[in-house]
């Protein structure tokens, strides 16, 4: 764990954005940390390609440059690549990871940097979400209730990824790499990249995204983004529940009306932070940076429905045989 400080610093920067599609909500809370070294992005029209939006939380280790660099940038080498113009968003947004990484190794200001990021970003297109992952930050759908993971951790610990780290000369000690770093893939650490025989692909920390696909449906309520501060003190279902079950919280404005009083994505990122800060900081989970964004679906339908669909139950899913 980090240097923590003697009290955490609990105020918070949130922010919102809206369109006939998506109301999406943010936050970001420095906690116990010494330093806030997280960045995140929310983009409903990215300049190069009007009308896919594009959302994505950086959770930075050993300094703020990294994610912030790439919190710049990352979108902008995506769209870039020609793959996007042809029509392989997946490859388009592997290339980027892997390209930005690259940029960032001979740029002067970031290249000499003991510090990287994680990444989780999403991208819309076509109705088709793009979930690419480096790290372990996560993202996670609520589709009628259900939880759908869109992302999996990388640790040091799972098989494919201790064999990649062995075999670019590396190990794995107490569940890192060489003994440091907690997770096997991130842009920046470039301390763990100076393996000339291998590729950028075959590092022992590889910045190459896993990247998943998605059909968006009209049962799809919210995707929530957020740094291991938030999925190191609970699960991706107790965060679904957390968030679903305040959507569905409304109130009367008590003038005999039907006025409904609701929360907004940002106040339940808000209050998801609060909620997973520790006490104090003997207890290790729940002393990090956090950042959350909450991207609701509306699907051309007031944001009420959205809060109507999650005041239903959730669909039930299949026992496990």
């Amino acid at each position: 764990m980090g240097q923590t400080l003697s009290e955490p610093v609990t105020t918070k920067k949130s922010a919102c954005c809206k369109d006939s599609k998506y109301r999406v909500g943010s936050s970001c809370m420095q906690g116990w940390r010494v330093g806030m070294e997280d960045c995140h992005v929310h983009i409903l029209s990215l300049p190069d390609d009007p009308g896919t939006p594009f959302f994505a939380v950086y959770d930075g280790h050993g300094g703020a440059a990294v994610a912030q660099y790439a919190g710049k940038h990352l979108h902008e080498y995506i769209v870039k690549q020609q793959d996007y113009k042809d029509g392989n968003i997946a490859r388009a947004m592997e290339l980027a990871f892997l390209r930005l990484d690259e940029a960032m190794q001979y740029d002067p200001v970031i290249m000499d940097e003991q510090a990287g990021t994680t990444v989780i970003a999403l991208l819309i297109k076509d109705n088709i979400l793009y979930s690419a992952n480096a790290g372990d930050s996560r993202a996670v759908a609520s589709v009628a209730g259900k939880t759908i993971p869109l992302s999996r951790d990388h640790k040091p610990t799972l098989d494919g990824e201790w064999q990649r780290i062995k075999a670019a000369g590396g190990t794995v000690e107490f569940n890192r790499v060489n003994g440091h770093l907690a997770l096997s893939r991130a842009l920046g650490d470039f301390m763990f990249k100076r393996n000339e025989r291998k590729s950028a692909e075959e590092q022992m920390v590889t910045a190459l995204p896993e990247v998943e696909e998605h059909e968006i449906t009209d049962d799809w309520e919210f995707v929530i983004l957020a740094c291991d501060g938030i999925w190191d003190v609970m699960s991706s279902e107790e965060v679904v529940e957390f968030v679903r079950s305040r959507l569905a919280h409304s109130q009367k404005n008590g003038l005999g009306t039907e006025k409904e009083s609701i929360v907004e994505p940002e106040d339940i990122c808000e209050e998801l932070m609060s909620c997973c800060l520790a006490p104090d900081a003997i207890m290790g989970t729940g002393c990090d940076n956090m950042t959350v964004v909450l991207v609701c679906f509306l699907h051309g339908k007031p944001y009420s429905d959205l809060v109507r669909r999650c005041q239903r139950p959730a669909v039930q899913t299949d026992a496990a045989p």
